[in-house]
């Protein structure tokens, strides 16, 4: 079968749109790709469409496209589409019971399945490496692939495993695909994916989103922020109206703040932060993608798998970490290609909450030399009184310091330790390997620190931007484009 027959019988399109008919002959003739496009563009498409002619060509082969994302809530929906389709995907997770897992696995060993989605942290397993060693892998997609970037704002450590990855399943034909990609986070991207950057097409969409309104707007204080989120979601969320609203905060004790003041003004919403039990995020985010409710206030870990055409405005009440973020976050908004809007709030108070936060994501050398010392000296007390405990030892500033979650996580990454840990109270660290080098590197990690103070910074300058903010975006991300008004 060809692409275009695939488009057309199995996603019921009738035309390739933008760069994907490209993308999707350069991946099927061999080439690596790396993909970036506005949020809606269509990125899923340039790797589902090559998994299902591959599938159809090579039928005696059992070829399995292999899709790794960091968004589990998002997994089971992309997969559900695909299976109403009569597509044979799957995914295999956290969210699955131990039985359910192996029973996929088994299913991957038996052949079945054509389009397989997992996380990274899935190869740490030595059952899923076993079960996906006997499948010829043609295709590889890394979604979100600015995770893979040590650089890019979402970091997570399995994703500097790519090159890792990439040569257990056979060096198979890679694209990686993004909403948002710095040039510098790009070189990355290519770097940690072992791959040389001749070998590989770059596509670039732009970031441009024109039905996006975006606007600053300074504010002095919570009052002032109200305002601002009240008149929102009366101009939008009116009786009768359709759509709906995000408000994204940063500490989750401000969101509890505004959740009562918005009770107060008799406007109904709902809430989704990280102190909420897994069952209620869970029916939160269920309730809002099924237009059960118009407006969420959030912190960051909302967007994770949310996927709504009818998002009407985006409101950051407190300042984000940096560009990229701020920028993956509005992209929720105006799916629908209606006109929505995209409004941050800027308080000069807010910097000093991520600044902190920036210190807390770079522990200094001391921090993982102190730790490791612990874990090594100490293992008995560690098991029986778990992260608080541990967290004291290291002098943290509270229950909020974040550097003892970062460095554990550094030290997992580099397989320095195994176990359980993401459980404050039931703790089971073991050491498996020396303190490495890396870790003790004062440098590297200065640079690393210096790099998020930057984009911090840069988030202030777009803030301040006197002319066009459109044009700034564009060149930040390396796409100094004419055109667009502000």
């Amino acid at each position: 079968m060809t692409p275009h027959q695939i488009l057309t019988e199995s996603f019921g399109h009738a035309s390739f749109r933008g760069p994907q008919q490209a993308i999707i002959d350069r991946l099927l003739g061999g080439g690596h790709s790396l993909v970036i496009m506005p949020t809606g563009g269509g990125k899923s498409l340039c790797y589902q469409v090559p998994a299902l002619v591959l599938a159809a060509r090579e039928r005696a082969l059992r070829p399995l496209v292999v899709v790794l994302s960091p968004l589990v809530a998002l997994m089971k929906d992309q997969v559900d589409a695909l299976t109403a389709r009569g597509i044979d995907a799957a995914f295999i997770n956290s969210s699955l019971t131990r039985e359910s897992r192996e029973l996929r696995q088994q299913e991957i060993i038996a052949g079945r399945c054509s389009l397989l989605y997992v996380t990274p942290e899935r190869f740490r397993k030595p059952e899923f490496r076993e079960a996906i060693r006997g499948r010829r892998v043609p295709l590889l997609a890394v979604d979100e692939a600015h995770c893979v970037s040590e650089w890019g704002h979402d970091f997570r450590p399995d994703y500097t495993r790519l090159a890792e990855i990439r040569q257990l399943l056979g060096e198979p034909v890679t694209v990686a695909l993004t909403a948002t990609a710095t040039p510098a986070v790009q070189a990355d991207i290519l770097r940690q994916l072992g791959l040389e950057p001749a070998a590989v097409a770059v596509f670039h969409e732009g970031i441009d989103r024109p039905n996006l309104a975006i606007a600053v707007a300074e504010c002095w204080g919570d009052d002032d922020k109200l305002e601002h989120v009240v008149a929102s979601t009366r101009r939008h969320l009116a009786p009768g109206a359709t759509g709906s609203g995000i408000v994204y905060f940063t500490l989750i004790r401000t969101l509890e703040h505004f959740s009562t003041l918005l009770r107060q003004q008799g406007l109904p919403h709902r809430r989704y932060h990280g102190d909420l039990d897994r069952d209620t995020r869970r029916r939160v985010q269920a309730e809002f993608m099924a237009g059960q409710g118009e407006l969420v206030l959030a912190t960051n870990a909302f967007g994770m798998g949310i996927d709504k055409d009818d998002i009407r405005f985006v409101i950051h009440a407190e300042v984000p970490g940096s560009m990229e973020s701020w920028y993956q976050e509005i992209g929720r908004a105006g799916r629908d290609g209606q006109p929505a809007d995209c409004l941050l709030l800027y308080d000069q108070r807010d910097l000093l909450t991520q600044m902190e936060f920036i210190e807390w994501r770079n522990p200094e050398p001391a921090v993982y030399e102190r730790l490791y010392d612990i874990l090594a000296r100490q293992p008995e007390e560690v098991a029986a009184f778990g992260l608080p405990w541990l967290r004291a030892r290291l002098q943290a500033s509270g229950r909020h310091d974040r550097r003892l979650e970062t460095a554990l996580a550094m030290l997992e990454r580099h397989d320095a330790i195994e176990g359980e840990w993401r459980d404050e109270d039931h703790v089971t660290i073991r050491l498996k390997g020396d303190l490495p080098l890396e870790l003790t590197d004062g440098e590297a990690l200065a640079a690393k620190l210096r790099r998020d103070r930057e984009k911090l910074l840069a988030l202030v300058e777009f803030v301040q931007h006197p002319d066009d903010r459109r044009a700034f975006i564009r060149d930040y991300f390396g796409l100094p484009l004419p055109g667009l008004s502000p």
